[in-house]
């Protein structure tokens, strides 16, 4: 059984945690997150971290989740996250305008993206896309969804994908 729930979470100087009845919330320099609790465990701050309890056994495993869950808000908030996806195919591009992400993907049409509040995407290049966010879920969840309009083809390799994805090349068929 892991113990991961056991350890406390450090708080860097600039963050400031507030807990209120079932709830946390987390600001930093980037931003502010919060999110709701159960009452199958308790946060009591702890000089400059956090530490989670279990009100049974049974709810060890929420113990876990949760520690790993704030952990990522208190990372988002003074670090963030990102993605990076890269456009595979000629005539793959795509451009930023706002909130709006354009993908030219090999369709008789543009793909227009529109991007949730709190996360921002950047093109440094015409193929490659960075999206950030302070909020670990919501990145992740926008690089899958831009991903899911073209993912990578097995035989060459064309679409969208992650940065650090590898696609295995498939040999086509013989007669």
């Amino acid at each position: 059984m892991s113990r991961i729930g056991n350890n406390p979470v450090r708080l860097p100087p600039k963050v400031e945690v507030t807990l209120a009845a079932g709830e946390i919330k987390v600001k930093g320099p980037l931003g502010e997150l919060a999110r709701k609790y159960g009452e199958e465990v308790t946060i009591e701050k702890d000089g400059e971290s956090l530490v989670f309890k279990a009100a049974n056994a049974e709810s060890r495993a929420m113990q876990g989740t949760l520690r790993a869950l704030v952990a990522n808000m208190v990372k988002g908030v003074t670090e963030g996250y990102s993605k990076k996806l890269t456009l595979v195919g000629v005539g793959y591009r795509g451009q930023v305008a706002g909130n709006k992400l354009s993908l030219a993907l090999g369709f008789s049409h543009p793909v227009v993206h529109t991007l949730p509040s709190g996360v921002k995407a950047e093109m440094p290049q015409q193929t490659e896309i960075v999206v950030k966010g302070i909020d670990k879920q919501a990145v992740g969840q926008v690089a899958a969804e831009i991903r899911a309009y073209r993912p990578p083809e097995p035989y060459k390799g064309k679409g969208v994908r992650y940065a650090d994805e590898r696609v295995v090349i498939k040999e086509t068929k013989k007669k």
